[in-house]
């Protein structure tokens, strides 16, 4: 089930193949609580945001399930204002992707820091990254969970192509989008 993992481009945004170094932009970058509002938890340091990062760049320990992580680059560091730049080209991180790919599914999720929130780069990475696993022949369905108050990431979700399907998991109500019969 291999799937390269490679930088994609939007209007505004790199997506970057994530990398341990990027864990300590990216603790700014989500370092806001209210980033939990919806999902629970509270920001990590950059300590253990790196810890993390080594997990999922070293990848997950079951062959059958495949982690595809990617930070959000702003290309260009217009009204910067931002966190800072790891020394990679172009503008801050500002956000991630991720995909979990499993049987022929793909998990997908999204973040964007609440400094860069309302711009549109969360649907623009998320429609980015839908259409990437739609090339991947192993991937059938893409699946989101939303929580079903936080509307902007309803929103994010519809963006990309899925459709509430009225299953809800664990508080959450579970988008889909077949890409693939």
């Amino acid at each position: 089930m291999p799937l390269h993992i490679d930088t994609l481009r939007t209007a505004r945004l790199d997506l970057l193949p994530l990398r341990v170094e990027h864990a300590g932009e990216m603790a700014a970058v989500l370092a806001d609580p209210e980033l939990h509002t919806f999902t629970g938890g509270a920001p990590d340091t950059p300590e253990s945001l790196r810890s993390r990062y080594e997990r999922l760049v070293a990848g997950s320990p079951d062959p059958a399930v495949l982690w595809c992580n990617w930070v959000l680059r702003l290309r260009e560091a217009a009204e910067d204002g931002g966190y800072g730049s790891d020394g990679g080209d172009g503008g801050p991180l500002v956000g991630t992707v991720q995909a979990t790919v499993t049987a022929g599914t793909a998990e997908v999720a999204w973040v964007v820091g609440t400094r860069r929130q309302g711009r549109g780069f969360a649907g623009e990475a998320a429609r980015a990254l839908v259409a990437r696993l739609g090339e991947e022949p192993g991937v059938r369905t893409v699946v989101a969970h939303v929580h079903p108050g936080h509307r902007a990431s309803a929103a994010v979700a519809a963006a990309a192509g899925l459709t509430p399907t009225g299953i809800v998991h664990e508080g959450e109500v579970r988008w889909q989008r077949v890409v693939r019969a």
